[in-house]
């Protein structure tokens, strides 16, 4: 790197290339390559999964602006940079990045010896070729702010941006795939389905079969530059019914499992021999109102959508669904996000909610229409729609399995009715309300003028604190306004069996699936 001081070094918590090369040699880096191999990998590890596992989710290419596919990818890819247990920008097959002073240059250098699961080097060529195949969430935005990417060499990338983006790093770190790398050859040669079907990536676990509804199982690849990992084979069972999934942790069909909630999560804690592991994910939760965009709709009206938002009784929901795990922030934000502001508290006053409907025309309330919700949660959308059904706002459940309800969200076909979501992505302020808020964003169904040229003036801010009051300002208004409903945080309730060492719940903060899988174990093994 130039030493002209010209460039920040970084090596995700801003070391300088000199103070990380000495670290690494005394291998205090987290993320350096051991110099002795683990034993080799035995076992299986069976998860029983609270969603039908979607082909899409195999190729970083189409992430979308949620935390599902990543329970996938922390297994079967790697990423340049990425969060885990010691940053939220660790290190990985970047061995070190820099910045310009002016903002305007990325230089990455990707780590010797990291290789792909068919045994080929992690390369330059993959790196842009993997940010130029992107087009999942904030593909279009990523895109405009990138001038070029050069190679220098084959294990050096450089980012060249057309202005200074204090967010770039977030975004190809953590808040989106861009970062995720592929095999630039080997996808060229399969294609875009023939990948799906047998992807190949860099990251702990080798792709071995996908049965659709079934079973996904992976095996250890112990070339994996980080550690060889510890277990052998993991199986993830598709078992969306949640007293199913009970079931088969109690009779051993099963080792970790995804997502119980209530009387279960309850019968689950009691239970000799399993263990109860909630994790806060960054997820909060939310009712969107899609129609408060079109004059017609009595969602235009903001006393309609505060009278929604009063109806809920959020802490019931919390106590009687996630056992009072769950945060209530007020927020469609992650407490735990860099830039967050914190709102009011939300106040449940189901008399007050009647009274503003009232107002607003509507004194014995309407019908309407579909209430709109990831089939998983169906009993969260029940317990909301309990709620909005006693101040008059009559709804009826839709559920849908998760690729498809995150398809129709993003795509803008529930245009009618109430959505009931959430998104556990990676990221800070700036990056949430890019996709859930600000015109252009995938989940925007509508903008609001004045929170889109705020989110223009801070996109170029670097001074941060200036930044952050204008991202506060932002959020202030999303909740004078009742652009949305915040729910809660959810709590993300999940159960280990007995044979479990490590699990990897809570490993990587704010993140709702284990992880790193290199990391988990089995007792006596």
């Amino acid at each position: 790197m130039s030493s002209s001081g010209h460039y920040r070094e970084s090596a995700g918590a801003g070391m300088r290339r000199r103070d990380l090369l000495a670290a690494a040699a005394a291998g205090l880096v987290a993320g350096v390559p051991r110099l002795s191999r683990a034993a080799a990998p035995q076992g299986q590890l069976t998860y029983g999964i609270h969603v039908s596992l979607a082909p899409t989710w195999f190729d970083p290419a189409e992430t979308l602006g949620l935390i599902t596919p990543f329970m996938v990818l922390y297994a079967l890819h790697d990423a340049m940079v990425k969060p885990m247990p010691d940053s939220l920008q660790a290190p990985c097959l970047a061995e070190s990045w820099s910045a310009s002073e002016d903002g305007l240059t990325h230089d990455f250098v990707i780590r010797n010896g990291a290789k792909f699961h068919n045994g080929e080097p992690v390369t330059a060529e993959d790196v842009k070729f993997s940010y130029e195949r992107y087009r999942g969430a904030a593909h279009e935005l990523m895109k405009e702010q990138v001038a070029d990417i050069e190679i220098p060499d084959p294990r050096h990338v450089r980012f060249k941006l057309k202005k200074p983006w204090p967010d770039f790093l977030t975004f190809y770190s953590s808040a989106s795939g861009a970062g995720w790398i592929v095999p630039k050859k080997y996808v060229e040669t399969v294609g875009d389905d023939g990948f799906k079907t047998a992807p190949i990536g860099a990251g702990p676990y080798k792709f071995v079969s996908f049965t659709p509804g079934v079973e996904l199982v992976f095996e250890a690849f112990e070339q994996y530059w980080r550690k060889t990992p510890s277990v052998k084979r993991l199986v993830f069972k598709v078992i969306p019914d949640e007293t199913t999934r009970l079931a088969a942790l109690k009779q051993g069909e099963i080792d970790i499992l995804y997502s119980i909630r209530g009387e279960l999560a309850e019968e689950l804690r009691s239970t000799s021999g399993l263990t109860l592991k909630p994790v806060v994910p960054q997820g909060p939760w939310w009712i969107y109102f899609p129609e408060q965009w079109d004059p017609k709709s009595p969602w235009h009206d903001e006393r309609v959508r505060r009278a929604a938002s009063l109806a809920i009784d959020r802490k019931a929901i919390n106590d009687a669904i996630t056992l009072g795990y769950s945060k209530i922030t007020g927020s469609i934000i992650p407490y735990t996000f860099e830039y967050y502001w914190q709102p009011p508290e939300p106040v449940h006053d189901p008399l007050k909610a009647k009274q503003l409907l009232a107002e607003a025309g509507y004194p014995d309330g309407f019908d309407a229409g579909e209430h709109y919700v990831d089939s998983s949660y169906s009993n969260f959308g029940e317990a909301v729609l309990d709620n909005l059904l006693a101040v008059g706002i009559r709804a009826k459940l839709r559920p849908l399995e998760r690729a498809a309800f995150f398809e129709g969200y993003s795509n803008r076909k529930f245009t009618g009715g109430i959505i009931q979501a959430a998104s556990g992505a990676f990221g800070n302020a700036a990056t949430r309300l890019a996709a859930f808020v600000v015109k252009g964003g995938p989940y925007a169904y509508g903008n609001d003028p004045e929170i889109d040229a705020l989110y223009q003036q801070q996109a170029v801010e670097l001074n941060h604190k200036r930044r952050g009051e204008i991202l506060a300002k932002m959020q202030q208004l999303v909740s004078e306004r009742t652009i949305y409903a915040p729910l809660l945080q959810l709590a993300f309730i999940n159960g280990v069996g007995p044979s479990v060492g490590e699990s990897g719940f809570g490993l990587i903060p704010g993140f709702a699936y284990t992880g790193p899988f290199e990391d988990i174990t089995l007792k006596g093994a």
